[in-house]
């Protein structure tokens, strides 16, 4: 199976999905939709789909497709992993189909899939050194210590989960209403994160809007600062790194940032789609 020429790279996740027309090492077609994993019954007419408005081409596919709810479960190459790594354990579909495998750690346990694509192809387009730290915010966090541009180990954070389902369920839901900003109040919550303390923290919010001491408009804000606040302080506690990477769109990326350079450390911004097309480029490059 070769990749050498023009091809098809998709980044399926669980609920979206971004299908990218490479040439010469070149993105000259992108589309997003939303018919991620979830969505799906019929993987192969969906690829067909995709090559009916793409071109007939090889595919090469990362993400939640290669899950157990995705087309097919493709293995976990176990950390440290690098891009040959990857490009060995392809799962192929079909002649001209394959998916990116997962990586996974022991002790404790974890896993990735979709995300070790971004990283090492932030290592492949020079944008992070082949030794860093770097944090793909979203609602399952990944942390990831890059060592000699393979990824040497990694943890997962399930903080965006977990705001949701408390803007969702349970007693702080009625207070968690509004729009989540980088301001006092999302400081403030980083700060409360330090403590490392999370479960009173929380039910602090409840307090504060009973003694008057803070707002409900600002409860949401506070609160997303605490559980990044605490998912920092977590990572960086045991870790030496003075420069955090972070993979997220400008939203996210800019509360991750802001919670990393509280605790002293330097924020950069990486493009998260740049990162995937390199990635995906120099797997299929070698496969």
């Amino acid at each position: 199976m070769s990749f050498s020429g023009p091809f098809l790279a998709i980044d399926w996740g669980t609920t979206n999905r971004r299908a990218f027309l490479i040439e010469g090492g070149q993105v000259v077609r992108t589309e997003r939709d939303d018919r991620g994993v979830t969505s799906v019954t019929d993987f192969a007419a969906e690829a067909a789909g995709i090559r009916s408005r793409f071109g007939d081409l090889p595919m090469l596919m990362a993400g939640m497709v290669g899950s157990n709810i995705g087309w097919r479960a493709a293995p976990y190459v176990p950390a440290p992993a690098g891009v040959e790594d990857l490009a060995a354990n392809l799962l192929k579909i079909d002649d001209r189909t394959a998916i990116v495998p997962g990586v996974s750690v022991t002790g404790p346990a974890d896993v990735m899939r979709g995300e070790e694509v971004q990283l090492l192809g932030a290592v492949a387009a020079g944008l992070v050194p082949h030794d860093a730290l770097l944090a793909q915010p979203g609602t399952h966090c990944k942390w990831a210590e890059m060592e000699g541009g393979r990824i040497a180990r990694f943890t997962t954070a399930m903080t965006g989960e977990l705001f949701a389902m408390l803007r969702k369920y349970g007693l702080l839901s009625s207070q968690l209403t509004e729009e989540v900003t980088l301001g006092q109040a999302f400081l403030d919550g980083v700060e409360e994160g330090r403590k490392r303390d999370l479960a009173a923290s929380l039910f602090g919010i409840r307090a504060a809007k009973l003694l008057g001491e803070r707002p409900d408009s600002d409860a949401a804000s506070f609160a997303s600062g605490l559980l990044i606040g605490s998912d920092v302080a977590a990572r960086l506690e045991r870790v030496g790194h003075d420069e955090v990477h972070i993979l997220a769109d400008p939203v996210l990326g800019g509360l991750y940032s802001a919670a990393v350079e509280v605790h002293g450390r330097r924020a950069v911004r990486v493009d998260s789609h740049a990162a995937f097309v390199a990635g995906i480029i120099a797997i299929g490059s070698i496969s």
